[in-house]
């Protein structure tokens, strides 16, 4: 793509074939390596895999208006995977006795861009529009996809709809109706693959979509959708389709591989059961992995019933990684028997994007491209960041006042309704600025560069101010008011962070309706440094109750800040930060920030106020 957002397909050199797989990492491994056990010639089945898409077609970052990067220079979009795709199922295709590869998701694809928003929101695709995830999955000629937690974020009408555009079932064994407990979506789908002079395979493809959405979605689906637990509903419906005459089964399962739950025992089923389930149902072959945003090439695990191995593979997110599974077959006693099984994963920095894919959504893309560079209100005063690492800026309390309003507004009627509403921020971006004036949505976007979503947790005074004790290890220990330079003050090395503690592991905290006011000594330890602690002109006692709004890295234990893992949680919708504030600029059409900001926190040396230049 050009820096006016249209896409070309000359970024990389257009390779086709094994040269496109080779560079992309693929490793050819002959069957004969995975055991052929004496039953005559070995039938190859590829089962190709995609997750957590989150709405990515194209290799662009909406929010910079530039082509996407990170660190490691991963590529993302289904036009890439498309030519990944392709060139696979030419090498297969060479093959004169090989049966087609199956292509697969596991879940989260109609969230996560601006791409997919447009369509959920500005014009919403119950509107008539193709959604652009169907237009191009369709294209590229998907089998099957499971369900995502996240395909339930915009309400059952667009997911309804969007089932309907898509020419491939969409899978969701434990999403079931609410009161007679059947699935409300096809719980699984026979592919009968044919060989080539062998006769026919017949592959069952069993989706299991995350039990979390009972809580991240409650106001989408109860009274409407339950959720049963990944193991107890794979424990159903392996022997069901296995009945039905598979002799092959693959589960794509929007669940993480290592069992963890980041509710806690909110539910009394996991969040992440991949291999627990692997582990424990028999009848499973391979497992494609969906909702850790992990990229695992290969697992193995043997089921504790029949001793058999079962691979699993998981290929990172927004299209970043292909996964292929191959599962070697042989004809025992007239059936088929998998008698290898291996997977890896390719990359899709190493190719072009698929020039069919783009000419089908390009122009979505422009759309979208023109909105996120639109007008969406008008700022009062310019808010930046710059200085946010250590003063109290308006840019960090507009990132609180819409994190904090919004649990508030959620709360309302529970039991947490009556409990003051704390928030917290980092300053993620020291380059942010929302300018003076016209304000769009990529303006926005600037201060809060991470695709992080809103929780909210129940927390002590007393855990409050360890949380903000911990924060302000951020800060190095200094003599005197200054003046300092910042980075004689930031930054501060720890055992966990020898080069320094990143901007984003420090938190500042803010109030909703009344202030919450402190000051951060750092002529004292580290450790001893947070004083005269008060919401609202009153000093903080430690067995007063907050609500404290976060970030789910945080909550998840990012960073390691004490007590916030392991706090209630009473909100979580899985809604993004980023979005909240996009849309509390579009619906009220005017930033004003003395509507929110207040000094409330500052530094101090031995109680005097510290000059730092920056």
């Amino acid at each position: 793509m050009n820096d006016n957002g249209r896409t070309t397909v000359t970024r990389r050199t257009a390779i086709g074939g094994a040269a496109a797989l080779a560079a992309a990492g693929f490793q050819a491994v002959p069957a004969e390596a995975t055991g052929s056990h004496g039953h005559g010639k070995t039938v190859r089945l590829s089962v190709l895999g995609t997750t957590d898409l989150h709405g990515n077609v194209f290799n662009w970052d909406y929010f910079k208006n530039a082509e996407y990067d990170d660190s490691a220079h991963n590529d993302i979009g289904l036009a890439k995977i498309s030519t990944l795709v392709t060139a696979f199922r030419e090498r297969v295709a060479k093959d004169r006795h090989a049966p087609r590869p199956l292509l697969v998701d596991a879940g989260d694809t109609i969230q996560g861009t601006p791409l997919a928003y447009y369509f959920a929101k500005i014009e919403p695709i119950t509107g008539g529009h193709i959604h652009p995830m169907a237009a191009a999955m369709n294209k590229i000629g998907y089998d099957a996809a499971a369900l995502g937690n996240h395909e339930f974020n915009y309400g059952l009408d667009i997911l309804r709809r969007f089932q309907r555009q898509l020419k491939f079932p969409l899978l969701g064994a434990n999403a079931q109706d609410w009161s007679t407990g059947l699935p409300v979506f096809p719980p699984y789908v026979l592919k009968r693959v044919h060989v080539p002079g062998r006769g026919t395979i017949t592959v069952g493809i069993l989706g299991l979509t995350n039990p979390g959405i009972a809580i991240w979605d409650k106001a989408n689906v109860e009274n409407k959708i339950k959720f049963g637990g990944i193991v107890e509903l794979a424990k159903l419906w392996v022997p069901r389709v296995r009945k039905a005459g598979a002799d092959v089964v693959i589960v794509s399962a929007h669940s993480g591989m290592d069992l963890s739950s980041s509710y806690g025992d909110s539910l009394p089923v996991p969040e992440n059961a991949s291999v627990l389930m692997a582990e424990t149902v028999p009848g499973i072959d391979a497992v494609l992995v969906g909702h850790a945003h992990q990229e695992i090439p290969e697992r193995l695990v043997t089921n504790k019933v029949t001793g058999q191995q079962v691979v699993l593979t998981e290929p990172l997110k927004w299209g970043m990684r292909l996964s292929v599974i191959d599962l070697d077959l042989q004809q025992v006693h007239g059936c088929w028997k998998v008698v290898g099984r291996h997977s890896q994963v390719l990359n899709a920095n190493t190719v072009a994007a698929d020039p069919k894919v783009v000419d089908v959504l390009q122009k979505d893309h422009d759309k979208v491209v023109g909105y996120v560079n639109s007008k969406i209100g008008t700022n009062k005063a310019a808010m930046s960041a710059a200085t946010a690492p250590w003063e109290d800026t308006a840019a960090l309390d507009f990132i609180n006042f819409v994190q904090a309003d919004a649990v508030s507004k959620a709360l309302a009627g529970t039991p947490q309704a009556s409990l003051p509403v704390l928030s917290i921020a980092a300053p993620f971006n020291r380059a942010a600025n929302i300018p003076a004036g016209d304000v769009s949505v990529r303006d926005v976007a600037g201060l809060y560069i991470f695709d992080n979503t809103l929780v909210a947790v129940t927390m002590t005074g007393a855990q409050i101010k360890a949380y903000l004790e911990f924060s302000a290890v951020y800060y190095k220990q200094v003599s005197g008011p200054g003046p300092f330079a910042s980075a004689e003050v930031t930054n501060a090395p720890t055992p966990t962070a020898p080069p320094g503690t990143p901007d984003y592991n420090y938190d500042v905290m803010g109030g909703l309706t009344k202030p919450l006011s402190y000051k951060i000594d750092i002529a004292k330890a580290a450790g001893s440094r947070i004083v005269d602690l008060a919401y609202g002109g009153v000093a903080v006692a430690d067995d007063q109750q907050f609500v404290l709004a976060v970030n789910n890295y945080r909550q998840s234990g990012g960073g390691n800040f004490p007590h916030v893992s392991k706090a209630p949680v009473v909100y979580n919708r899985q809604v993004e930060i980023r979005q909240l504030m996009i849309d509390y600029v579009t619906a009220t059409g005017e930033v004003d920030p003395a509507a929110f900001h207040t000094t409330d926190w500052s530094l101090v040396s031995n109680g005097a106020p510290i000059v730092i230049n920056p």
